[in-house]
């Protein structure tokens, strides 16, 4: 299965992810961690990503498709993946259904968690107490917030208008929302 959480900072994805990892037995395919996996590899595209972010640029849409059209090539990917962060404009949702489509793995699922913009900010707020982080105040999350909705709002509809999109309640319990997410790609899964 091949499928792409989408959701706000602080809706719960990388937590989902690693539980979706492990029962649907697909990798987690994280750009961040992909990216910062080539530069330490030393790859043709790492060295590239390094470059820019020396120069401290954001790594292009080109740079990050090879990467993951890199790591699709991989035999572990053969069952599926499982996307995080990633697409984040309507721009990458084209280029990785592009991508996808070449090399005959097309996207099933495109999963957006909604979490209520109040619970998200006190969710963030929280972790960064824990984590001790300073920049996680109420008035920064909520301009993250604002400039993920702006970025995110096409992506969202770009998978509605290609019939991939479910949406999910990303509220509750981590295992309440883990189980809405199996029976929303997979109604006859057990979710035992």
């Amino acid at each position: 299965m091949r499928l792409v959480l989408l959701g706000a900072p602080g809706s719960g994805k990388g937590t989902q992810a690693a539980r979706l990892k492990d029962h649907l037995q697909v990798p987690h395919v994280s750009t961040g961690d992909l990216l910062r996996a080539e530069v330490a590899a030393g790859s043709k595209l790492g060295l590239a990503a390094k470059e820019v972010m020396a120069r401290g640029e954001l790594v292009s849409d080109e740079i990050l498709l090879g990467m993951l059209e890199d790591r699709f090539s991989r035999p572990d990917t053969r069952g599926g993946f499982i996307l995080d962060g990633y697409p984040r404009n309507l721009a990458q949702a084209a280029a990785l259904d592009a991508l996808l489509s070449r090399i005959g793995q097309p996207m099933d699922y495109a999963v957006q968690l909604e979490v209520p913009t109040s619970l998200l900010v006190e969710r963030i707020a929280g972790r960064a107490k824990a984590e001790g982080r300073a920049d996680d105040n109420p008035e920064s999350v909520r301009k993250r917030l604002e400039v993920y909705d702006n970025q995110t709002a096409p992506v969202v509809e770009f998978y509605r208008q290609h019939g991939q999109l479910t949406v999910v309640d990303g509220v509750g319990g981590l295992d309440e929302v883990f189980n809405r997410i199996i029976e929303a790609i997979a109604p006859t899964a057990d979710v035992g």
